[in-house]
């Protein structure tokens, strides 16, 4: 396996709070208070934020109205506002909608594929093609993902190999930057190190990110053994919000907030201000009338 020889210092943070972080919420969330939480993502300093998603209220009501919260949130230059579309009709309603940066998801698993989009990973692959087409005739990067790289609900623990072809397709085929996502929280310090390692054979470390789910307690290690891997990318949501619809049991993604307190401690950049992240957190989570999920968010709040 190999190793860096030191951690980054700086790191980038892709808040998914208000796609990833919303979309399983049972109760509706009003465009207003949407807005809100990018708006208050901006201020916090938050470079790249996922503001929704460009698929069917079918599937996936809570994002009925990303065109309107995209419509709403006050962009700031420098900032990217980006949305999840995984088909060519996604695609054409987030240009219609202006936005400048989308996302494709892929699976590591065939069970898992199955249920998320309803075909094959090889299917997906093909049929994300024209919508990489048509996003580079219109100049739009496309970030991808890779779901259950650490494990699938329904087949348990998956090839590192099949990560590493689906991470590759993607990226041959033009994402800029392939996001390997711990979906259900199963994976652990060495066995994402080893993903991570054989991953980057085909694709550069710097084009690679985490996303890491804290199901088990294992998100804030696992991103410690990805900086020691050199990956300098990751995948968090504010307040901890979030879970899979098609991964039972899948608790919420990482609190950005907790991220943020340990790359300070690190000395790792972020351009984030911890304490306004922490209130933007904290809003939300009263608008949902939940408990907070970061534990770093309830310690100084409980502290003061």
């Amino acid at each position: 396996m190999t190793t860096t020889s030191e951690i980054p210092r700086r790191v980038r943070l892709v808040e998914v709070g208000p796609r990833d972080g919303l979309q399983n919420e049972k109760q509706p969330i009003s465009v207003a208070d949407k807005v809100r939480l990018v708006d208050d993502l901006t201020a916090a300093g938050v470079r790249y934020i996922e503001v929704g998603s460009f698929v069917s209220p079918k599937w996936v009501p809570q994002m009925a109205g990303s065109a309107d919260v995209f419509a709403q949130i006050k962009q700031s230059p420098g900032v990217t506002y980006a949305a999840l579309t995984p088909n060519l009709k996604g695609l054409e309603a987030a240009i219609e909608a202006g936005v400048s940066e989308v996302a494709v998801f892929g699976a590591a698993s065939e069970a898992f594929s199955q249920k998320n989009i309803n075909c094959s990973i090889e299917e997906s692959l093909a049929r994300f093609a024209p919508l990489m087409s048509a996003a580079r005739e219109n100049g739009i990067q496309v970030r991808g993902y890779v779901s259950c790289v650490l494990g699938c609900p329904y087949e348990g623990d998956i090839d590192p190999a099949r990560v590493a072809h689906v991470a590759h397709e993607l990226f041959a085929m033009g994402c800029y930057e392939v996001s390997l996502g711990d979906t259900i929280g199963t994976g652990t310090p060495g066995k994402t190190r080893q993903l991570f390692d054989l991953v980057s054979r085909t694709v550069p470390r710097d084009k690679l990110a985490g996303h890491f789910h804290d199901t088990y307690g294992q998100a804030m290690a696992n991103i410690y053994a990805s900086l020691q891997e050199g990956i300098c990318t990751f995948d968090s949501s504010v307040a901890g919000l979030g879970g899979c619809p098609y991964a039972k049991g899948a608790s919420g993604n990482v609190a950005s907030e907790d991220v943020l307190y340990m790359l300070n401690g690190l000395g790792i950049e972020t351009g984030i201000d911890l304490d306004s992240l922490i209130a933007a957190g904290q809003r939300i989570s009263d608008v949902l009338g939940r408990p907070n999920g970061s534990r770093v968010s309830r310690a100084r709040l409980s502290a003061q």
